[in-house]
Order: structure tokens, then C-alpha cells, then sequence
């Protein structure tokens, strides 16, 4: 092929532009001849992704909050279905977000542009129809964990479990010692990370029920300290203000949650990709998660499986505490948390066997898939 292989990518969120970065920087050895357009965060802007509009314009989640911003995202998907059906790139591959990319991918397919999806959504715990949708939208669906690519096995879709580039990044043995040397912590006592999630609405639902359980923690465990990374300088401002007036040994970071993670004996964390970085620290954890009241009424009727948090779905059992919505107070949190400070290996025992089955290469795995698949390998 003498002109660049042309890959359309859409990443919706920050864990997306994470994995899309990786996949062209894959793309790019295996290669080497390469251009890329579409939409994606900073990460991907600098591996030569040329953007077609801001990543954050199609990050939002939930039933109910999603639909203030339901004309926006359906113009934008119609607009980009016009712009890479005229531009015709080798392939198209839509790295989560899969309420906006299934139906790009899907009229993209039927226009003659070979599709790939990066990230499985969860069919096999809710809406499991739409894996008819998939089949008919995807010549190739990527997943990240084993027990998802089962799932399109069983039910006919075109599938490659490639593993997930976290479990690749992240050490088999992290060094508590040294990050807390790089953070400028104390090297001995406890800590806890305090880890509400990345997203606005996400920190102002479980910023303050962290802060508060925090408190509650403390009164059980003097002599704690806590840390909180910050996703970027709007989280950290939210986080000031919910902090303002409250006596905490806590320590706010610019970003740097794996340092944060390598730091602490013990995680308070919000459901999502973290919980699965928090596994691949050998952390214990304590996971919590609201939504708004009628989102999770709806979800309630939907979801089919019995667990919310990763580290559950990949051990297929309740590894880890999962207080949701209602049940998740601050003293129900704190009083999950304090007894992992001194048990947490109880609690920790598998997750080293899940970090090695999911160490893959994932995006050296995932380009290949990607090359084949357009009949360049």
C-alpha cells in the first residue's frame, strides 16, 4: 500500500483516549505508514490524531442525564457519519462509548467501511439484544476481558480478547515505599486514597459522601491520613470547596491516582475503570456508586448481573464490597474500609492471577487484530 493506511478513530471519555493512544502508537510500529482522524483526548492528539471536535463534547453517562444533550450528540454522530463516508478510511474503530459509536459504526458499515469496536459494552450484564445490533454494526469486536469475548462467541460476533493495556502498564508488584517518597508522604501509618471518580457529576454525587465517611474513618483509625487525586484543576476546585471548613489530614493530587494507589494500604473508590487499576495495585478496596434516583431505578429492572464493580465481573464472585446508591453512607463506608487495614490480604488473594491473565500486550494484540482485519498483515 503506497499512500497511509486511513484510521477513523472515537474515543468518548478519558479511559478511551487512553486506549485509542496506545492503539495507534501499536499501529504506528507495526505499520508505520499511518494517519489518523476522528475524535480523541490530548493522548491521542499526540500520537497525530487530527480532531474533528473536543473528546469531552460526548462525555456524559447515565440514562437520565444523557438526554439534556441528546440533539448535540445526534447531530454530531450524523455529521460524522457524512464526513467519513465521503473520506472513506481503511477502517473505523469506536473505542467505547458504544451508545454513540455502535450506531456510527453501524451506518458507516453499511456504507462499505470495514468497523471495529474497542471495548465491549456491557450486553452479557444488561440490554444483551443489542449484541444483534453489534453483530450487524462490527466485522470485529475487541474486549478486554476474557468473559466478554465468550459472550460473542457464543452469540456469533466476529471477537479477539486482547487483553487490557492497564494490566500491561502497571507493575505485577507495586512499591508502596517509593511512591510514597515521590508524593512526599510519610513512609509508615496509614493511608487511604479517596478516589470519587474523574467526572464533575461523578465527584459532586460521592465528593462529599467520601469526604464525610473519611471523617467517620478517622475517628476509628486516629493517626490515618488520606489521599485524593484530582482528574484535572475543574475536579481539584470542586474537591477545595467540598474540603473547605473540615479537619482532614488529606492530601490533594494533580492527577498521579497510580501513585496514589501505589501509596495506600486501603481504596475508597467509585465504580469504573478504577476499581480495576485499584485491583491491579493489589489494593483493597471498598467500591461506591450513586446515579441519579430515576437512572438507577431503571437500571435496577435491567441489569442482569449480580455484580457492579470489575474486579467482582472478573472474579465472578463478590471479591469486593459494593455499597450502591442508598446503602452507600458514610458510615456504612467507613465501616467496610476499616477492617481491609488490617485484614486487606484476605481480600487481595486473587487479584494477582487476575493481573496475569489480562497481561496480554493489549495494544500490540489490538493493532493486529486491526491489520488483519483490513488485510494489511
Amino acid at each position: 500500500m503506497n499512500r497511509p493506511l486511513r484510521v477513523a478513530l472515537v474515543a468518548g471519555e478519558s479511559s478511551g483516549d487512553i486506549l485509542g493512544a496506545g492503539l495507534m502508537q501499536a499501529l504506528k510500529v507495526q505499520h508505520g505508514n499511518v494517519e489518523f482522524v476522528g475524535v480523541g483526548g490530548p493522548l491521542m492528539q499526540a500520537e497525530g490524531l487530527q480532531p474533528y471536535f473536543p473528546l469531552e463534547r460526548l462525555a456524559v453517562m447515565g440514562l437520565v442525564e444523557v438526554l439534556g444533550r441528546l440533539p448535540e450528540l445526534l447531530a454530531r454522530r450524523k455529521r460524522l457519519v457524512k464526513t467519513l463516508t465521503e473520506l472513506r478510511p481503511d477502517v473505523f474503530i469506536g473505542i467505547d462509548a458504544p451508545d454513540f459509536n455502535l450506531g456510527l459504526e453501524l451506518k458507516l458499515r453499511r456504507a462499505g467501511i470495514k468497523t471495529v469496536h474497542y471495548v465491549s459494552p456491557s450486553v452479557w450484564a444488561w440490554r444483551q439484544k443489542r449484541v444483534l445490533k453489534i453483530r450487524e454494526a462490527c466485522d470485529l469486536m475487541l474486549t478486554l476481558f476474557p468473559f466478554e469475548a465468550k459472550f460473542y462467541d457464543e452469540h456469533r460476533v466476529p471477537v479477539r480478547f486482547v487483553g487490557h493495556p492497564l494490566a500491561d502498564s502497571i507493575p505485577l508488584c507495586a512499591d508502596r515505599v517509593a511512591a510514597r517518597q515521590a508524593l512526599g508522604l510519610p513512609s509508615d501509618g496509614l493511608i487511604v486514597a479517596l478516589m470519587p471518580g474523574s467526572r464533575g457529576g461523578e465527584v459532586a454525587r460521592l465528593g462529599d459522601l467520601f469526604l464525610c465517611a473519611a471523617e467517620r474513618l478517622r475517628a476509628m483509625r486516629p493517626g490515618i491520613r488520606f489521599v485524593m487525586p484530582c482528574a484535572s484543576p475543574e475536579r481539584r476546585l470542586q474537591l477545595e470547596q467540598m474540603l473547605a471548613g473540615r479537619d482532614l489530614p488529606l492530601t490533594l493530587l494533580d492527577g498521579r491516582s497510580h501513585d496514589a494507589l501505589a501509596a495506600c494500604n486501603a481504596v475508597l473508590i467509585a465504580s469504573g475503570t478504577a476499581t480495576l487499576e485499584a485491583l491491579l495495585f493489589k489494593r483493597p478496596m471498598v467500591v461506591a456508586y450513586s446515579v441519579a434516583p430515576m437512572t438507577y431505578r431503571i437500571l435496577r429492572r435491567l441489569v442482569k448481573s449480580p455484580y457492579v464493580a470489575l474486579p467482582n465481573l472478573l472474579a465472578q464472585r463478590l471479591l469486593v464490597p459494593e455499597l450502591l446508591q442508598d446503602a452507600a453512607t458514610p458510615e456504612a463506608l467507613a465501616q467496610a474500609l476499616s477492617p481491609l487495614l488490617d485484614d486487606g490480604d484476605v481480600q487481595t488473594e486473587g487479584f494477582d492471577s487476575i493481573h496475569r491473565t489480562l497481561r496480554c500486550d493489549a495494544s500490540s494484540q489490538a493493532a493486529d487484530a486491526v491489520l488483519r482485519l483490513v488485510g494489511v498483515r
